[in-house]
């Protein structure tokens, strides 16, 4: 049983396509290269790449477990790289894998969530805009990709700038979106980082199928990364050095007011002691029998606190 293709094209020297005449490695003359974009859940996948492909092929494309990665042999290219994740109710930072065998005349790729990156390749080679070379078709993927890292790192960065605003600016201590963005700042760096030494990789292979004219695109597709990666790294130090700002104006604010409640306490402990004393329930309480004695109690207590506030300060407890 053959595997479904997501998409599949038969590109032509004159720069035109047609769908794929054949889920097959055997291609016709006529034909400049292949490309197969397959669903790694595809039941027949395994069995039809374990038959179609090279063995280090079948692995790659199959691997449950993926980080990006380049490799080559005399056959054709191993290549690993990882998109921003755009499909619903998933998260950006969960980049989705996309797992790449480059022959001279067949491109096979597989992937387990959809990769916008890989639709608009498709919609472009139905419209004829084709990519010459199966090496035109690799950058144009990883220009895509890269495309929309960037758009993400830049909102990234705009967000840390926006939120570093609200705490500095007015003071703000409670910033909810703050952890989550720390999150995907370092889910982020995880996943662009090993796709950057890809690239460069890339860019320096010598199998013949990159040919020189396209290493300047490569060589471009993998600084951007890096400048992504920076700017990630950028937005990762700075969101932990605001979460520690905030940190320390919530344990100030906390010291701050344990502070004051331990200054009331110190100016109401005399006093305290002074209620409970005359308070106990024994005979012999000083003015008991004097109608004026509470006035005078309450004078005498305002002249302690007062004298007990005046001694604190003296002495620099406050």
């Amino acid at each position: 049983m053959l595997p479904k293709a997501l998409h599949g094209f038969d590109i032509y020297p004159d720069g035109t396509a047609k769908p794929a005449a054949a889920v097959s490695a055997d291609i016709d003359d006529a034909i400049a290269y292949r490309w197969l974009h397959f669903d790694l859940a595809d039941p027949a996948l395994s069995g039809w790449c374990e038959t179609a492909m090279p063995p280090r092929a079948a692995r790659a494309l199959l691997a449950a477990k993926t980080r990006p990665h380049m490799d080559d042999d005399d056959n054709g290219i191993v290549l690993t790289l990882r998109g921003i994740n755009l499909n619903d109710g998933q998260e950006l930072a969960d980049m989705v894998s996309l797992r790449l065998w480059v022959a001279p005349r067949l491109v096979v790729s597989v992937r387990r969530l959809r990769i916008f990156a890989m639709e608009d390749l498709a919609q472009q080679i139905a419209q004829n805009d084709c990519p010459a070379s199966p090496g035109h078709l690799i950058a144009r993927v990883t220009e895509n990709i890269v495309e929309r890292i960037e758009t993400v790192s830049v909102e990234l960065e705009e967000r840390a700038d926006a939120m570093e605003d609200q705490v500095y600016d007015t003071g703000v201590t409670a910033v909810p979106a703050l952890y989550d963005s720390q999150r995907t700042a370092i889910r982020l760096r995880r996943h662009i980082g090993p796709l950057k030494d890809a690239l460069t990789a890339l860019a320096i292979n010598h199998s013949g199928i990159i040919p020189d004219t396209l290493r300047h695109r490569l060589r471009d597709a993998a600084n951007r990364v890096m400048r992504s990666v920076e700017e990630v790294e950028e937005v990762r130090d700075r969101l932990r050095a605001l979460s520690a700002h905030i940190d320390t104006t919530h344990e100030a604010k906390v010291a701050r007011n344990g502070y004051t409640l331990s200054v009331i306490a110190a100016i109401f402990l005399p006093l305290g002691f002074i209620t409970g004393l005359l308070g106990v329930n024994v005979g012999g309480v000083p003015g008991v029998d004097h109608p004026q004695a509470f006035k005078v109690l309450c004078g005498l207590m305002v002249v302690l606190g007062a004298a007990v506030y005046g001694i604190l300060r003296w002495i620099k407890w406050f």
